[in-house]
């Protein structure tokens, strides 16, 4: 007989939770507080394409997504690109990406390329599980140790000043090595990148998963947020939400951390205020509709003066689609002026950007533009960071919480998520 277990959040991971659930013979029951599935990888209409709020892409490494493809008979919606990157500096669009590029990119001694490619090449090396040595190594002292001041400058200040502001100086080295070395083995070769897409985009996936879930046996239930975990004697009894109670055998939470202690109100203090601790950058991601593509890379580093983001993604330069699309991410801490800032804010700053870096972009070029806004896009993670969580399993009988910050060190993506989701519902599953 399958238990009976209620999932919080219909997002990647809690699908991939649900999903290993139902085909292991058990009952989830997803509740998600938005009206679709996918969280941070949710599409919606944009006047007429149905596309991704958040840009995402997918890395040749990415073997949890993949294996997923492959039981739901997806194998042929995914396709591989070679993808170019750019960097915008001093005026100049250059190409990056590859040795080639690096050693002909202009604003910088061959010194200083010389040991940003070797800090590079070495981070790629590194074996994924030999991370802990870096886990309470300070990121920007490391990266400036390896490549120098004048690299440093160049290539990798901005990207840490504007997406972290005033908590750039205090990151894990380990987070940092991991998203380089994700790209850095994403290739077909030295010189040449490997992407991936799928045919309709996350959504694809997102819901063969949630139909795979239902035919399975599960629920999925839009637009039911949980309004409280409720427990007894130490012990999970069910949740409360649309204003009833309603019983299961175990809960597993994958909403953002910080609204844990509001729905789960119950833990003991200790476990509440390290929840409490945990701190998230937002986002503000601008996604633009051209009739001509901004470059021709797929990926743009941006180090300007006069840009406050760290680079924009042109998502149809991987995805074929019938017009240009580019993202264009603001970080920022939720708590900093700028994120109270009006759409039309960022998209004024998004028009000017692209015309600056594109000066044959006209006006009439924009066919259309929108803002999303996500409070909790990315953990901050200090040194050491994984210790400072709570464990997985808590200390209350039947209930398992986590999200994008435990897989730590390697970077929030769908593929993390699947796989740190089904391996939490197999865990959930076998406890007593």
């Amino acid at each position: 007989m399958g238990q009976r277990i209620a999932v919080l959040g219909a997002g990647p991971m809690g699908l991939a939770v649900a999903y290993q659930l139902a085909r292991d013979g058990h009952h989830p029951v997803v509740f998600e507080a938005d009206d679709r599935v996918g969280g941070m990888a949710a599409a919606f209409d944009f006047s007429g394409l149905s596309i991704e709020r958040y840009y995402h892409f997918h890395c040749i490494s990415d073997t949890a997504f993949l294996q997923v493809l492959d039981e739901l008979g997806l194998q042929s919606k995914m396709h591989w690109v070679a993808t170019k990157m750019g960097y915008w500096y001093q005026n100049r669009l250059q190409p990056w990406g590859n040795p080639v590029a690096l050693l002909k990119f202009r604003g910088l001694s061959f010194a200083a390329k010389f040991r940003y490619g070797l800090h590079a090449f070495l981070s790629t090396k590194r074996k994924r599980e030999d991370w802990r040595p870096l886990d309470n190594v300070e990121a920007t002292g490391w990266i400036r140790r390896w490549v120098g001041e004048e690299a440093w400058e160049v290539l990798w200040r901005r990207l840490f000043d504007y997406k972290f502001y005033d908590h750039s100086t205090n990151l894990s080295a380990a987070w940092i090595w991991s998203r380089i070395r994700r790209i850095g083995t994403s290739r077909a070769s030295l010189f040449e990148e490997k992407l991936g897409y799928l045919d309709g985009g996350s959504e694809t996936l997102l819901n063969a998963m949630r139909d795979d879930i239902v035919k399975h046996g599960g629920e999925v239930r839009l637009g039911t947020p949980v309004a409280k975990v409720v427990m007894e004697q130490g012990q999970v009894r069910g949740v409360e939400a649309g204003g009833q109670f309603e019983a299961f055998d175990k809960v597993v939470s994958t909403i953002p951390l910080p609204y844990v202690p509001r729905v789960v109100p119950d833990l003991p203090p200790d476990v509440l205020a390290k929840f409490q601790s945990v701190k998230n950058i937002a986002v503000v991601c601008v996604i633009a509709k051209l009739r001509k593509p901004v470059t021709e890379n797929f990926w743009l580093n941006t180090n300007d003066p006069d840009m406050d983001i760290p680079g924009l993604v042109e998502y149809s330069n991987l995805r074929p689609l019938d017009e240009h699309i580019t993202y264009v991410p603001f970080y920022m801490p939720g708590e900093h002026p700028k994120f109270a800032d009006p759409d039309q804010v960022f998209l004024d700053k998004v028009r000017s950007y692209l015309k600056k870096i594109n000066p044959a972009l006209r006006d009439e070029d924009f066919l259309d533009m929108r803002a999303s806004r996500y409070r909790y896009a990315q953990p901050i993670c200090d040194p050491g960071y994984l210790d400072k969580l709570p464990p997985v399993a808590l200390p209350v009988k039947g209930l398992w919480v986590a999200d994008t910050s435990y897989y730590y060190p390697e970077d929030r993506g769908i593929s993390e998520s699947i796989d740190f989701g089904r391996n939490m519902a197999k865990m959930a599953a076998h406890a007593e």
